[in-house]
């Protein structure tokens, strides 16, 4: 089943008390570009993170964004800066002895001057983390395959009826070919008798004529190649493998094909088929835009 470029999936999880929140969009794109926005503290997970996403997605705009909130996490930890105390400690008992002055010194005091105490936070398992955060992209991934192959379905539904429309459109081409050949004949024998002002005229000679003309505008082998593009397609759309740069190469075969049934055609009703069989062609092309 092929998979559409663009999608949406999202998914939340938790590394301990912190929380894990994961969106991945994506729009077409001709190659893999793809982009993970995080904390810059959790920088060093962006690499893992990418090599995942490769292996879910072979092209396409792909934006990860990952927020991590940390408000609940218990990781704050108050420190004592001993040797900074103890020096202000001695200070105050050298003052106090000095100028004979009286009271005691509270912990609550010498906690009030700077950076005797300061807050940091814990250190975080950046390990532990990173594999928290690629579980939580591996259920956003899913989602985001499965709308993908929703949308890829709808794809494939549409391009299976253009190609049953060009495979009707190929038929009546056909049909439409040995018709020119015998008007040809008829006309280029009224012609000559025009001419000639005669009934007796060379039969040979038209024959002739009407066969080179019906061989110039034959268009066995070209329908005969469309018939086979169509196949191909079909096996295509079918296909779990990406094939939208296969897809858009053989697009390109199918206007080589109508094109030279175009320029074989002389007639209104030809010209009318080639017009519609590239417009039916056309409309492939542009959803096959969007296919993986």
């Amino acid at each position: 089943m092929i998979k559409s470029m663009t999608g949406y999936g999202g998914a939340k999880g938790a590394s301990g008390k912190l929380e894990i929140s994961i969106e991945v969009k994506s729009v077409n794109n001709r190659y893999l570009d793809c982009s993970v926005k995080l904390p810059r503290v959790f920088s060093s997970c962006e690499e893992p993170l990418k090599s995942v996403v490769q292996k879910h997605i072979s092209r396409g705009k792909v934006d990860v964004f990952i927020i991590i909130d940390s408000s609940s996490a218990d990781d704050v930890e108050i420190r004592l800066n001993r040797p900074l105390a103890e020096a202000y400690l001695a200070a105050l008992r050298e003052m106090t002895e000095e100028y004979g002055l009286t009271g005691g010194i509270s912990a609550i005091e010498l906690s009030r001057f700077p950076d005797v105490l300061h807050a940091e936070k814990r250190e975080a398992d950046a390990e532990r983390l990173c594999a928290d955060i690629t579980g939580v992209l591996e259920d956003a991934l899913s989602e985001f395959n499965q709308m993908r192959e929703r949308e890829g379905e709808r794809l494939s539904i549409d391009i299976s009826a253009r190609l049953e429309e060009i495979e009707k459109l190929t038929a009546l081409a056909e049909e439409c070919s040995p018709r020119s050949a015998a008007e040809y004949r008829k006309k280029l024998e009224t012609r000559m008798q025009e001419v000639l002002q005669t009934a007796n005229i060379d039969e040979a000679r038209i024959l002739t004529e009407a066969a080179i003309f019906a061989d110039r505008i034959a268009i066995n082998e070209e329908t005969v190649r469309l018939r086979s593009h169509i196949a191909q397609l079909r096996e295509m759309l079918g296909s779990v493998e990406p094939v939208g740069r296969k897809i858009d190469f053989l697009v390109q075969e199918f206007n080589r094909e109508a094109n030279t049934i175009g320029s074989k055609g002389n007639d209104t009703e030809m010209s009318r088929l080639t017009v519609e069989l590239k417009s039916e062609i056309e409309k492939i092309r542009e959803q096959a835009q969007n296919i993986e």
